[in-house]
């Protein structure tokens, strides 16, 4: 027994040391969420199109498009219904163009250097799902045989994971995607709601048709195991919203990213955003829950913090300061990109700087104002940025403890001031410095 043991003792710690590999196309990127029948009056595919020179030219790395296929009539929230009640998996909506529009974004999108990747729903189908009909037991049902869904989606019915033919169908499925398009990526709704033996065999189906990168909407480090790239940092941005709110401080967050560390493997990407189509919809982040100047700290740290893979949400850039409606026709309307130049000096940062590769080291950095001032460097041999975040809404004379490089200047890339020494500074409220340094 002895043998086994320690052949045992050197898988678990081999495991515990590993590091998740990633598609080596989605380091140092970004994703930028598409609202297609919010983001232009038309509401189409080729209206979406004329964006995006100006979001490549922004730094958009990935385009992750919201569900595109056509949605159920059976209970129908609202005019246009939900998104995410798929009536067919391997459709196009109509509504928004056709699987040759869809081709051509993405023949577009690789042209400009960009990436895409598809929402994906496979917790449930619409209410009138053609398999509904043509496969019944593809379907939770309850003691009177009725198909059931959860909480209030009554414009949703539960797939029953408990039946291989239907687990295969879905696979099959999301093969139709990838074998017909372009596509880069799934994002994947629910994740939660799906069980890991299911992503333990469909993960590794789809990687032998191409590489692929894999989201998932759910706060969960086992679906890391299952092969999912990265996972949503719904804990992180709660907390956020109360560092925003006055309800908690810095240190409510370090006790958060602490146990992620713990709890996560080795490289898992996590998610980070201040807004996306939940929140915005039914929360009213960010114009209000980091409303002003307070969004900008956060923004930052979303965009620079280890391991994060950040998230821009459609029409933050401009900014789109109204929760937009998820049922109905609510055109977001662009004029004017206020964010936009914030946008792209972090996204371009994150793009071209070598601290933001996967080897490069992060490393906390201790402050003086340990409750109001969050302070990182991310560093790749000569390659070095310090972050610095007041997460407060009072101005804070910060020092930084660190042994910190010399002989070079300190660029900050927002003043564009350059400082030989950043061991004292002085931040108002919310605000918030990230210097590279070496390099203008």
């Amino acid at each position: 027994m002895k043998p086994i043991l320690a052949i045992l003792a050197i898988f678990l710690v081999s495991q515990s040391n590993a590091q998740q590999k990633h598609p080596a196309f989605m380091e140092q990127g970004n994703i930028y969420e598409v609202n297609i029948r919010q983001y232009t009056k038309e509401g189409t595919l080729n209206a979406f199109a004329k964006h995006m020179p100006r979001l490549q030219k922004m730094g958009v790395k990935t385009l992750w498009f919201m569900p595109l296929q056509p949605i159920s009539k059976e209970g129908r929230k609202g005019t246009l219904g939900s998104y995410y009640s798929v009536a067919s998996y391997t459709a196009v909506n109509p509504e928004f163009g056709t699987l040759a529009d869809f081709n051509k974004i993405i023949s577009k999108a690789h042209a400009l250097g960009m990436k895409v990747v598809i929402d994906w729903v496979p917790n449930h189908s619409g209410a009138d799902h053609y398999w509904l009909k043509t496969h019944p037991d593809f379907y939770e049902r309850d003691s009177s045989g009725k198909a059931i869904y959860t909480a209030d989606w009554s414009d949703t019915r539960e797939l029953n994971y408990n039946n291989p033919v239907m687990e295969d169908s879905m696979i099959n499925a999301m093969k139709y995607w990838v074998k017909n398009t372009g596509i880069d990526g799934f994002r994947v709704d629910v994740a939660w709601g799906v069980p890991y033996s299911f992503w333990n065999k469909c993960i590794p189906a789809l990687l032998k048709l191409r590489k692929l990168f894999f989201l998932a909407e759910a706060d969960d480090p086992k679906l890391h195991e299952t092969g999912f790239d990265a996972t949503y940092s719904w804990t992180e941005f709660h907390v956020m919203n109360d560092i925003a709110a006055g309800k908690k401080d810095v240190l409510s967050l370090d006790t958060v990213l602490t146990k992620i560390d713990k709890d996560y493997i080795k490289g898992a990407w996590r998610l980070y955003f201040t807004s996306n189509h939940d929140e915005n919809s039914w929360n009213k982040a960010d114009y209000a829950t980091m409303p002003g100047k307070v969004h900008a700290p956060f923004a930052v740290f979303t965009q620079t913090y280890n391991r994060s893979m950040p998230l821009i949400y459609s029409g933050q850039e401009e900014p789109v300061l109204r929760a937009v409606s998820f049922f109905e026709k609510d055109s977001m309307g662009f004029a004017n990109y206020e964010r936009a130049p914030f946008y792209s000096t972090l996204l371009h940062l994150r793009a071209t700087h070598d601290a933001f590769k996967e080897n490069a080291v992060f490393e906390r950095i201790k402050v003086n104002q340990p409750k109001q001032v969050m302070a990182y460097s991310r560093k790749n041999g000569d390659h070095l940025v310090v972050v610095v975040l007041n997460l407060s809404a009072t101005e804070q004379d910060v020092k930084l403890t660190a042994e910190l490089p010399k002989g070079h200047t300190y660029f900050e890339i927002f003043s564009h001031e350059g400082l030989k020494d950043i061991h004292s500074l002085t931040l108002p409220a919310w605000g918030y410095k990230v210097f590279v340094y070496g390099t203008k």
